[in-house]
């Protein structure tokens, strides 16, 4: 790769968080029964007539004002001819020559640097049904829930030049269309997907050599993966004087290869043309000004205010920021503690902890940001030590949220002694116990106060406020 580089193209599919399917009223919900999801419309009777879900274009619009781009005012659909057995219709509705949104742009960080990747076009398509291969030893089984659904297809421009760059690209698309409720970003699942366009050339070469194109990757990593072999694949074959061939390849993540599934289809192959049972969409500027203003903050937005207003470092608020619903209960967490570090420290430790071992989503965490900052409250007051909170008081509210963190602290004896009055005997009574060390530390020997604070904390039961105890022994030995 000294003498090479790789050309790097992302082609991003989106399902929409709508109701209802892009031309028809059926359920679009995942996980239900197979085929239940369908009607004669979705299932391409003959007679049956499409109908625009407005809510689909408005998700679009969305998406192409916070990525920078041009919205086309006047956009129509076109009819993608192919034949699939989980595209009943034998045509996919999508948008042609007239995409809803384009020449955009994000910004990605990738270590220390941050880049502009341009973004082509958003448009917007139904999805196919799916195609089941492993459930039947002699046959494939379709479910058509999934034909439909509204998609946008996000094309970026070819403008990374590494796995890394893309994989950051793809993760900030995700982020995205999370805060915007746009898609829930699942790859797991299907309905975020990504195809992976990859070509090399020499460096200093200005034109673009032949790429392929790995379809369908379920998750960034795997992304990262086809993409860092597919740069080997075809660095080797044009070292050893062959030529790469344009085709659609796929990748197995078990052996973490690429191979060849079909020769490229041109856009000839599926004969488009405007799709003659939808009218034209015509947007109006005051509609795109409307949804504009009405757009919540972005992860962009939310990590300027988290580093610059609430003092995070670059890690707190990349980490808190990777979840819009995590960051959403630090926004809240934030206004009943006035207390952006300790928010920040909850929610990346005992919180996160806690939804990573019991494989609990944020949305069913059994305690509220007010919970969490009655533990900080008493934390910042002294009344109770850090590893108290943790390992006490934070334990035993997630079995009974209805006991306030005082009332916790209370009943299992873990409020700290931070009275003066009821310190003082037991830091007389080390320092007439332990005079070897007292002597020590008196002939400069600082480092033995840490054992007689311990010797102190040890005589109170562990519920001496340690920092009252450190501050009252050195002036009790000065």
């Amino acid at each position: 790769m000294k003498t090479y580089e790789a050309i790097i193209g992302l082609e991003i599919h989106a399902q929409l968080l709508t109701q209802s399917k892009a031309f028809c009223a059926d359920n679009a919900a995942f996980g239900d029964e197979p085929n239940t999801n369908v009607s004669a419309i979705s299932l391409g009777h003959p007679g049956t007539l499409p109908k625009m879900n407005k809510k689909s274009v408005e998700l679009a619009i969305k998406m192409g004002i916070v990525t920078h781009c041009q919205i086309d005012k006047h956009c129509y659909f076109a009819r993608k001819n192919y034949f699939y057995p989980d595209l009943p219709k034998g045509y996919q509705t999508t948008q042609d020559k007239t995409p809803i949104c384009t020449e955009g742009y994000i910004d990605i960080k990738v270590g220390e640097y941050i880049k502009r990747i341009g973004i082509q076009r958003i448009h917007l398509e139904e999805d196919a049904g799916k195609s089941i291969h492993d459930q039947d030893p002699f046959d494939t089984l379709i479910d058509l829930n999934r034909a439909g659904v509204p998609l946008i297809e996000i094309v970026s421009k070819p403008d990374m030049r590494s796995a890394q760059e893309a994989a950051a690209y793809i993760t900030e698309i995700r982020k995205i269309v999370r805060y915007l409720d746009i898609c829930d970003g699942n790859m797991e699942e299907g309905s975020l997907r990504c195809d992976v366009n990859v070509s090399v050339r020499l460096k200093g070469e200005t034109n673009f050599r032949t790429r392929t194109e790995i379809k369908n990757l379920n998750s960034i990593r795997n992304v990262e993966r086809a993409i860092e072999y597919e740069i080997q694949r075809q660095t080797q074959i044009y070292e050893a004087g062959g030529t790469i061939e344009q085709e659609t390849r796929n990748f197995d993540p078990v052996s973490g290869t690429t191979s060849s599934m079909r020769t490229k289809e041109t856009a000839h192959d599926y004969r488009y043309f405007p799709e003659p049972d939808l009218l034209p969409l015509q947007i109006e500027d005051s509609y795109i000004q409307h949804l504009a203003n009405s757009l919540p903050a972005l992860p962009a937005q939310r990590y300027e205010k988290y580093t610059k207003e609430l003092k995070l470092s670059d890690f707190e608020a990349t980490t808190i920021l990777e979840q819009k619903e995590i960051s959403d209960y630090f926004e809240e967490l934030v206004k009943v503690s006035q207390n952006p570090k300790q928010s920040a420290n909850w929610v990346m430790g005992p919180i996160k902890t806690y939804l990573n071992e019991t494989a609990t989503h944020i949305q069913q965490f059994p305690l509220t940001p007010a919970h969490i900052a009655q533990i900080i409250e008493l934390i910042i007051q002294d009344k109770i030590s850090t590893t108290a909170a943790k390992e006490v008081v934070f334990i035993e509210m997630l079995k009974n949220p209805s006991l306030s963190a005082l009332e916790i602290a209370t009943q299992k004896g873990v409020l700290q002694q931070s009275n003066t009055e009821d310190l003082k005997p037991l830091i007389e009574n080390i320092i007439q116990k332990f005079p070897a060390q007292v002597q020590e530390y008196k002939n400069g020997k600082t480092g033995i106060l840490g054992f007689l604070v311990g010797q102190v904390m040890k005589a109170s039961g562990g519920k001496a406020n340690p920092k009252l105890v450190n501050q009252m022994m050195q002036e009790a030995l000065n």
